[in-house]
Formats: C-alpha cells, structure tokens, sequence
C-alpha cells in the first residue's frame, strides 16, 4: 500500500491486512503499542483502549507479550493517569527492543515517535492509525483517515473488526480520545459518526458526567496560575497572516518549577488562546528542556496550520498542529510567521472568517 491512498481513506485492503497481521502473529508474539511525545487525550485513549481490547484476545491472538509506550518521560499528568489500561505502560528505555508487531496511535510523522521510531522500521508488523492529513503513511499497514474526528475512530474501527466487544474500561479510553480530539464535540469535526461511535461507548455504562468533569473541569491551583502566567504574556498580531491575526504566548521551565507543574499540564492552554476573537491563528510555545520546545498551532480556518508544521517538521491538520523546535523563542514566531500565508480579501471579525 502506498503513502498516497492511506492519506485518502483506509481502504478494505488496508482493514483486511491489518487484520489478518494481527490474527497472523507467531505464537507468543511480542506487541508494542506507541503514540506520539507528549500524548494527548486522543494519543493515550486510543492506544490505550486497543492495547485493553488486544489484552483481551491475546489468547485468541497468540500474543505473550503486550506493553505500550510512548517517548519522553513517562509521567502521566492528570486527567490521563487515571485511564485504565495504566498498568501496561512503560517507560521509552523498557519498551521491547525488537516486538514482532507494533501499532503507533496519533503519530502525524514518524519523528514524532522519537527514539522508538526504529522500532516500527524494524517490526515484521507495523500498523499506523492516525487521522492527521499530513500523515505521509510511513507504516506497512496505513489506518490513515483525514476526515475522522479522532484517532479513536480508527481504533474503534480496528476492534470491531478483530471482534473485540466494547466493555467499560476501553469505552472509557475511546470516550477520553473522542471527546479530547472534538472538544467535547464542539468541533466542525463532530460529524454523525462521532455520535454515533460516542453512543455506543456510553452504552457500556461509563460515567460521561465524571469523565467529562476530570477532561475539562479539572485543574490543580498550580496549573491554574501557571495559566494565568502564559495568558498575561499573551500577545495579538492582527496584521499576522495577511490581515487574519495571530495570538500567541509561551512558557518556559522556569515557570513550570515555580509552580510545581509538568509539561504535560500546559497542553490544554492552547484551547484558552485559540479563543481570542481578534485571531484566526493561535500558538502556544511550551517548555521541553531549556531552549527546546513543543509548538502548538490552532486555525479557526482561514488558515492551515498543518501547512506549517510539517514545514517546520511537525504534523497535523488544517485546524490543529504541532512541532518540535530548539532555540530562542523569538526565532520560533519568526519561523511561525515566514510560513504564514497571506490569503487576500478574507478578515477576522469577533472571531467569524469572511470576505472583504
């Protein structure tokens, strides 16, 4: 299968192969399941969801041994460190070497795999799922659909047909996906298939009401001011983007040490700043290490953000994308900022796209 029909749709092809990989493991078989540096709802819910489904098989699959993993250190923030499917997590360094099958969820490019990107080479199988239309289909299996609303369709896709029955604890992992990936179904993404998918998953008798309060209404005060830190620093340049704007704010360590929080707790910052109605574009510079960092990009639609990640070696969507950079932030809003384009005739009015 090429690159270019896994970036259309998952053809029956692609389902059947992934499918008969699966149910073609040697005896004993080692699976790996990964999803991108610092996961998001979608990354961990989905991965998570099919490595419970794929424990519940295993006998029927042959697989001995089963484990996932993600790069970078594996601290969980929460709301995520309450998932189930936690105990088959392991750190980057512990992951098998040399699995006889490994799954990557979320993964727009396969340097977001990090240092477990060799791995997925080297596997007899390889299957990517994964919604991004960046997705150059660097897998042997390709589950790539740009028009789903999350990598969790795909995985649900996945299980259905390996047979697996939908019970609570990987209806909550595919819930977190979903919900995280449309917003709690905000999104121009939540088509009839996101309801329909996300009634089947309440049907099992998860608790939407908890879930959703520990997704979206939860924060520790640390997180909080750290928010109020980022959000005074935000800035808006309505002539970014040809006339369309761009608001922006950043992070760093320091902050992070000073209020007692992991880089994973400021990825929700993004949805605050995308808000700002005087900009189609928002981004969030956040902290890695010193001067390396991970770049969040958001459009309301006037422009396509993928566009410009995977021209600074990152992956996404025309509504949402991300890269990896190093150096100064200044340097990285200019990179940002030469990548822009300049569309004509369109403006930003109280956050509404239209013609001039």
């Amino acid at each position: 299968m090429n690159a270019a029909t896994a970036a259309v749709h998952p053809s029956q092809d692609a389902w059947a192969a992934a499918v008969a990989a699966l149910r073609g493991l040697p005896p004993g078989a080692r699976v790996l399941l990964a999803c991108h540096v610092n996961p998001d709802g979608d990354a961990l819910g989905s991965m998570l969801g099919v490595a419970l489904g794929l424990r519940s098989v295993a006998g029927e699959l042959g697989i001995g041994h089963l484990a996932a993993t993600f790069p970078g250190p594996p601290r969980l923030p929460a709301p995520f460190d309450t998932l189930p499917g936690t105990d088959l997590l392991v750190a980057e360094e512990d992951a098998d070497p040399a699995p006889d099958a490994m799954l990557v969820f979320d993964v727009a490019s396969i340097e977001r795999l990090g240092g477990l990107a060799d791995r997925l080479r080297a596997a007899p199988v390889g299957i990517v799922l994964d919604h991004h239309a960046s997705n150059p289909g660097f897998g042997r299996i390709n589950l790539v659909d740009p028009a789903a609303a999350a990598t969790a369709m795909l995985s649900d896709g996945l299980l259905r047909r390996l047979g697996v029955a939908l019970d609570p604890a990987v209806a909550e992992c595919l819930y977190v996906a979903l919900a995280s990936d449309t917003g709690s179904f905000k999104f121009a993404s939540t088509t009839p298939a996101v309801h329909e998918l996300a009634a089947r998953l309440i049907a099992t008798g998860i608790d939407v009401g908890e879930i959703s309060r520990r997704l979206f209404d939860t924060r520790p005060i640390g997180a909080l001011r750290l928010f109020g830190v980022a959000l005074a620093r935000t800035v808006l340049e309505p002539e970014a983007a040809g006339g369309l704007g761009l608001a922006w704010t950043y992070l760093t360590v320091d902050d992070l040490a000073a209020h007692d929080q992991p880089p994973p707790a400021v990825e929700a910052l993004i949805d605050t700043v995308r808000t700002v109605a005087e900009a189609d574009v928002a981004c969030v510079v956040k902290p890695v290490r010193p001067q390396e960092w991970s770049v969040s990009l958001r459009s309301k639609g006037g422009v396509d953000v993928s566009a410009v990640a995977v021209a600074l070696g990152g992956g996404g969507h025309r509504f949402a994308a991300g890269f990896s950079a190093s150096g100064r932030v200044e340097d990285v809003l200019d990179a940002i900022r030469g990548l822009l384009p300049a569309p004509a005739g369109i403006r930003v009015n109280s956050g509404r796209i239209s013609g001039t």
